[in-house]
């Protein structure tokens, strides 16, 4: 038996099983921290602001009992861009395919229009295995989450409800055992050393846009985008990594690169840690800001960014 890289891997049970899922929720329900935790590494970003995960991203779980490839997906929700468009083909397309769609809803929130939008959303995919998670259970007491499972489980028909705290571990085996559960008896898919399919320098520019977003005022989320314009090593081994980040006007220029470049420095900061734990090395970053104008509503400007 090989994966589908061609290496050898050793024979599975008859039972094995492997497959794709993706979460699905409104923003901030905890989609990416869920991914990461699962995974055991960090794949997706994360962020307080609303439609952080941009690409589809592949993380992949490892259990002796099966192999669970989870698609991170941009979120749901009504576009206003052509940008936001195709975020929402994207996440069409994924689902169209995937195994199990697990919906996520906070225990913090009780449902609302938004997660019935969404469940509604569902039913067009009718492939796909149905499976609510309620997120984020360690910030509600046991009231709160008992409520909210029995609003959840009256949303719809679903293979099963399950409480988790992707912070403190809470139910992640019981989560994983369930979504295995559902998907079809299949070889592995994917190399057991491999944690994800994202290359390296995607990897890099979206923990750029991570430190970029931190602390970012409203409207400027869904105006920055970064790219990895070069990377050289220098004769004493340092790795020297380029990168722009592009908002869409001048003002916001101004506004990453702060009073003097300090919130540029403090976002180049506390990128190379992240980059510098990533690659397990020091590295040099440099990063400039470009002005790229209306590029969510502009589809060259769009295919530049990789959307």
């Amino acid at each position: 038996m090989t994966s589908s890289f061609g290496e050898p891997v050793e024979a599975q049970a008859d039972d094995f099983r492997a497959g794709f899922i993706s979460f699905v929720g409104r923003p901030n329900v905890g989609k990416s921290t869920l991914t990461n935790a699962l995974v055991g590494e960090k794949i997706a970003i994360t962020s307080p602001k609303p439609q952080t995960t941009r690409r589809v991203i592949r993380g992949i779980v490892h259990r002796p009992a099966g192999q669970l490839i989870i698609v991170d997906t941009p979120g749901i929700h009504r576009p206003r861009t052509l940008l936001g468009q195709r975020l929402n083909d994207t996440v069409s397309a994924v689902l169209g395919d995937v195994d199990v769609i697990g919906m996520c809803v906070p225990a913090t929130d009780r449902v609302g229009p938004g997660d019935r939008f969404i469940r509604d959303q569902l039913d067009r995919f009718r492939h796909a295995k149905k499976v609510a998670i309620v997120t984020k259970i360690d910030e509600a007491d046991s009231a709160t989450v008992i409520e909210r499972l029995a609003e959840v489980d009256a949303l719809g028909d679903w293979e099963a409800v399950v409480p988790v705290s992707a912070v403190k571990g809470s139910q992640l085996d019981t989560l994983s055992d369930v979504l295995i559960s559902l998907l079809p008896v299949s070889p592995p898919l994917y190399d057991f050393e491999q944690n994800t399919d994202e290359t390296t320098e995607d990897r890099i520019a979206e923990l750029i846009r991570e430190a970029a977003l931190d602390g970012a005022r409203d409207e400027l989320p869904h105006s920055i985008a970064v790219t990895i314009d070069d990377q050289e090593r220098r004769d004493d081994g340092l790795l020297q990594l380029f990168a722009s980040i592009y908002v869409e006007r001048d003002s916001q220029k101004g506004i990453i690169i702060g009073k003097g470049g300090s919130r540029l420095q403090r976002i180049g900061s506390a990128a190379r840690s992240q980059i510098q734990e990533l690659l397990g090395e020091r590295v040099y970053l440099s990063l400039r800001v470009k002005v790229m104008k209306e590029w969510q509503r502009d589809p060259k400007a769009l295919g530049k960014l990789g959307f």
